[in-house]
């Protein structure tokens, strides 16, 4: 008889939650090496902390674990010095690190001034001098947002290892400029099998692209326990934005019609059937968990990124590492 066809297992990280207490942020990234996690990815979210520093202290306090950020906001930084920064991370700890790059939350990014009037060209212009700058090249950019004239790193700041540099986006206009010029897609939480299927076909990249998806994930004996945990981190997904990750989905109509209905996110979320937590998720039982990413894997993932939750950001590591 012939062997049964096994899907295709992404790499499985874990994402540093945002609002760590400092004092754990280096534990957690040690103890995710220890469990065997293959990557941490650090954030960047405005009015928190910084994706750089963050993802310097993670690969000096770590041995072998990769870091990604996820990610930059092109508008926060100048691409020259952008490139300064990530070829000094990549050079000391040479291929250990991927880049998100992004537009950043529309609100967040209005709020200092750094919202252009075209996300798309700007970000398209962005990630082609980034990666030129960090292959040692001098481009002449002359773009409509980027400007380069005779820049390049020198030859002593390029690192060996050039990281991927990967685009944060979720769009389908965004995901055509992440196949076009970026080196993989970050597909931010929740991600279901349905939508990494969408998003592959409108990235429609035509050289090797990865794909790293973010997931809420809450592992436990009891699938109940490990539902009722996951359920929290959901509370966002009814809203405007995070309507390319729900569209492809079979119950996309009803949960929108749920989510006007209700008064509040917490309403909203509270009132989510089971079984769609269970769809926008990595949740359940360990083998639950683990069949969840072999479907995430046979769409098209790459990278499995998994959210702790609830208030033991520790003791949620340990259980996600059930996981693996």
């Amino acid at each position: 008889m012939p062997s049964p066809t096994l899907s295709p297992s992404p790499a499985v990280g874990v994402l540093l939650p945002r609002d760590l207490p400092t004092n754990l942020i280096l534990p957690f990234a040690r103890r995710a090496e220890e469990l065997g996690f293959g990557s941490v990815w650090v954030v960047e979210d405005l009015g928190f902390r910084g994706g750089i520093t963050q993802a310097a202290a993670v690969l000096a306090s770590t041995s072998r674990i990769r870091v990604g950020v996820g990610l930059l906001p092109a508008g926060a930084r100048n691409v020259a010095f952008a490139a300064m920064e990530i070829a000094s991370l990549a050079q000391l700890f040479p291929g250990r690190t991927d880049i998100g790059v992004g537009h950043g939350m529309p609100g967040w990014m209005r709020s200092v001034g750094q919202w252009p009037r075209s996300p798309l060209t700007f970000l398209h212009e962005y990630i082609d001098a980034l990666r030129a700058l960090l292959r040692g090249e001098a481009p002449e950019v002359r773009g409509r947002y980027v400007h380069l004239d005779g820049v390049r790193l020198e030859s002593g700041a390029l690192p060996d290892v050039v990281p991927d540099i990967l685009a944060g986006v979720r769009g389908p206009k965004s995901l055509a400029v992440s196949g076009e010029v970026a080196d993989g897609t970050i597909l931010a939480e929740p991600v279901a099998p349905e939508y990494v299927r969408a998003a592959l076909g409108q990235i429609a990249a035509t050289r090797p692209h990865r794909l790293v998806a973010y997931n809420i994930g809450s592992v436990a004996p009891d699938p109940a326990a490990a539902l009722a945990a996951a359920r929290p981190g959901l509370e966002w997904i009814g809203e405007p934005d995070w309507h390319a990750h729900i569209a492809p989905l079979p119950f996309a109509a009803e949960l929108v019609e749920l989510r006007a209905a209700c008064a509040t996110r917490e309403e909203f979320v509270r009132r989510l059937p089971d079984a769609w937590v269970a769809r926008l998720a990595v949740t359940g039982t360990p083998e639950a968990a683990r069949a969840r990413l072999g479907e995430l894997g046979a769409a098209g993932v790459t990278d499995a990124v998994l959210a702790p939750v609830g208030p033991d950001p520790l003791g949620a590591l340990e259980s996600l590492a059930g996981a693996l």
